[in-house]
């Protein structure tokens, strides 16, 4: 709780620039244009205008009051902030208010909320709220503050002369942090937006399938028939992505080569798509690639709407195709399934609208919705260095509107925009959630699957990239196992995720067979991918994508998919004898187990006085009633025979020297954070807490 300096100023009968003074003679840091102090400060100072006489401490626990004083001081310190350098100040005599200044004032107070930052210039203020800056100054200098035209003030100050002028303020949401934007969780980013600002969006669909199956030629139909009326055939420059038009409802699509792009967005924590479609040849069926596809489908928890392309073709057999995939478990909505599946043609475009009604279809039912009134969240695509350009790159928005002339931070990449084109190669000056656009003006050239953050200006672009980049430096130094270990210890992952490839087929099975016996209660193994052959660089970017590696049996890894993997951080194993495989697997999942949690109460203590107290954060003088007390444990608090909450123990004095370990009959100082208010009387139950490794039952 804080006091205004003006009311405690007039409660004590002294000025504004006298109580200063002296809170600052107190041994109190005081910012130069701070308008409120802390509630304790305030009590500090008043009471030393009504002394009282002291007395010499005749009990331990009084004695505790002065050892504490010091500690008592930092807390309060610490809830101040540091000062500003600057002369004492002296308050000047309040600027009359003009016939127009007050038409302003009343102009402003009868309307909505005025959105400032944390900090902001008093000329910013002014601009913000329509008072004029000698207004501004003259209500800072009723509160004891001189500032100029250019200093900053903090929003609890411009509150208070809010507050003094019935303005309402509101402060404005920060900028996403340096996890946020590391983390590529798109929907960690779009949950900072209230529910009421949120509009739909166009979906974002990724094609996919077997090489050869028709997804080009698909795409390339839905491209010439539905682009937007008038930009028809005007496409001139190949992005990687586009918009196309139904029924005066816009998709996005992804165009790219494969599914290389779609691992590559995931690997690096993106999930930019909406929707996946499959795309399968009607007289060929399921081949390995498609099955890869689905396999990468899958662990993005993305819908998949499957197009049966080629029914044109004299040998297309729709049900077998369909029966085939029932096997990887996409099973028609018309055999009971869930998986939407449409017969197209690529070449007479049978089907393909039907296929675009599925697409908006499964859009509604995803409720797809984003803010386009706040600052702009992209996904790179793709990113090369241009020669007449420099480094440029296509990225899809995501959320709010992005516009030439932004400041932004793209991994630990930072730009100003300086040009902008859309699918069709015009220049644009802005775009809004879900629209492909082609930037330029970056520093760098980053990557496919980059969060592009919108910030306010270049300084704090620069600061967050090059912050970003010192985490991904030390992100690189560590091993696909260590890291996958770190995630397991703080609790982000229970499932072990491989990609399993062996020499031959009898080999494949056999291990599938061997670590499918591998279970526990607590952990479990998944083979989100298997195969035959070598290990190649689309086994990696799958397990990157997952959170998991990769492991060989009888096979090689050429360097430059070890240079893939080094890239994303996965690890690589390869054996070639079995017992060792299933045990460095069994290894790992013995690291995954939680710790056995034993407690152990030490003793109790009885709370005698309070001496501090500020949140979740008290000193304290007690007596120990019964075993032992020792620093860093943990406590119970018990108040009338029932447990209330709960804390632990950050310091521990006897007198005036700090120890680790009391035993009873001794009076001790505690420093104490917990959940619950102490009062004096309550007991204080006094336990450790130990984790204990458990062991993983061997095969």
């Amino acid at each position: 709780m804080s006091v205004k300096i003006t009311d405690l100023a007039k409660k004590l009968g002294i000025t504004s620039a006298e109580l200063r003074k002296k809170i600052i003679a107190s041994g109190f840091e005081l910012k130069p244009r701070a308008a409120v102090i802390n509630d304790d400060i305030a009590q500090l100072i008043e009471s030393e205008f009504s002394p009282t006489d002291k007395q010499t401490p005749h009990d331990t626990t009084e004695i505790y009051a002065e050892i504490f004083d010091k500690e008592l001081d930092r807390e309060i310190i610490k809830a101040q902030r540091k000062m500003t350098a600057g002369k004492d100040l002296k308050p000047k005599k309040p600027v009359k208010e003009t016939r127009d200044e007050s038409a302003v004032l009343k102009s402003v107070q009868i309307g909505h909320a005025i959105e400032i930052p944390e900090v902001i210039t008093v000329k910013e203020f002014a601009e913000k709220t329509g008072i004029p800056a000698a207004k501004v100054i003259g209500e800072l200098m009723k509160n004891g503050i001189l500032a100029n035209i250019n200093q900053q003030i903090d929003f609890d100050t411009a509150q208070i002369i809010a507050d003094d002028l019935k303005i309402q303020l509101k402060k404005k949401r920060s900028s996403a942090s340096i996890a946020d934007m590391m983390s590529g969780n798109l929907e960690a980013l779009l949950q900072e937006d209230e529910k009421g600002d949120l509009k739909p969006r166009p979906p974002i669909v990724v094609v996919m399938g077997h090489v050869d199956h028709g997804k080009t030629k698909l795409l390339d139909y839905i491209r010439k028939t539905r682009v937007a009326e008038g930009e028809a055939g005007g496409i001139t420059q190949k992005i990687g992505a586009y918009q196309v038009e139904l029924k005066g409802r816009k998709i996005t699509f992804l165009d790219t080569p494969g599914h290389e792009a779609f691992t590559a967005m995931r690997a690096r924590g993106a999930k930019v798509t909406d929707i996946a479609i499959l795309v399968v040849a009607a007289d060929e069926g399921v081949k390995p690639q498609t099955v890869e596809a689905i396999n990468h489908v899958k662990e993005a928890d993305v819908p998949i709407i499957v197009a049966l392309n080629k029914i044109d073709k004299p040998a297309a057999n729709i049900e077998k195709v369909k029966s085939e995939l029932v096997e990887y478990g996409l099973t028609p909505e018309e055999w009971g399934g869930k998986t939407i599946m449409v017969p197209v043609s690529a070449i007479t475009g049978q089907g393909v609208d039907t296929l675009l009604e599925m697409i908006l279809l499964t859009a509604d039912m995803e409720n797809l919705c984003a803010n386009p009134n706040r600052e702009a969240v992209g996904t790179v695509i793709e990113a090369h260095l241009d020669k007449s350009l420099g480094p440029v790159a296509t990225l899809i928005v995501n959320t709010g509107t992005l516009r030439v002339g932004d400041n932004f931070v793209v991994g630990p990449v930072y730009g100003k925009i300086k040009a902008m084109k859309d699918f069709n190669g015009k220049n644009v000056k802005e775009a809004g959630p879900s629209t492909p656009v082609f930037i330029a003006g970056l520093a760098k050239t980053p990557y496919a699957g980059d969060i592009l953050y919108v910030v306010p200006d270049e300084k704090t672009a620069r600061e967050k990239a090059s912050k970003i980049k010192n985490i991904q430096e030390l992100e690189r130094a560590k091993s696909g196992i260590s890291n996958i270990l770190s995630q397991i210890q703080s609790g982000n992952l229970k499932i072990l995720k491989i990609v399993l490839k062996a020499d031959t087929k009898g080999s494949l099975d056999a291990l599938k067979d061997s670590l499918s016996k591998i279970h526990h209660d607590e952990v479990a193994l998944k083979i989100i991918h298997s195969g035959v052959g070598d290990i190649t660089e689309s086994d990696v970017t799958m397990a990157s994508a997952s959170g998991g590696i990769v492991i060989g049996f009888n096979t090689l890894a050429n360097q430059h998919v070890r240079n893939t993997a080094e890239k994303y951080g996965v690890e690589i194993a390869t054996y070639n004898i079995i017992y060792k495989l299933l045990d460095d697997v069994q290894g790992i999942l013995s690291g995954m187990l939680e710790p056995e949690i034993v407690e152990t109460v030490l003793g109790q203590m009885q709370v005698l006085k309070i001496f501090y107290h500020k949140k979740q954060n008290m000193i304290v003088g007690c007596r120990i009633t019964n075993g032992i007390v020792r620093n860093k444990a943990y406590l119970r608090v018990i108040r009338g025979g029932k447990i209330i909450g709960t804390g632990e123990i950050q310091s521990l004095k006897k007198v005036n020297e700090a120890v680790n370990e009391l035993n009873e009959g001794n009076e001790c100082g505690v420093k104490y954070f917990g959940e619950v208010e102490l009062a004096e009387g309550d007991i204080l139950e006094v336990y450790t807490i130990e984790r204990r490794k458990k062991e993983f039952a061997k095969i």
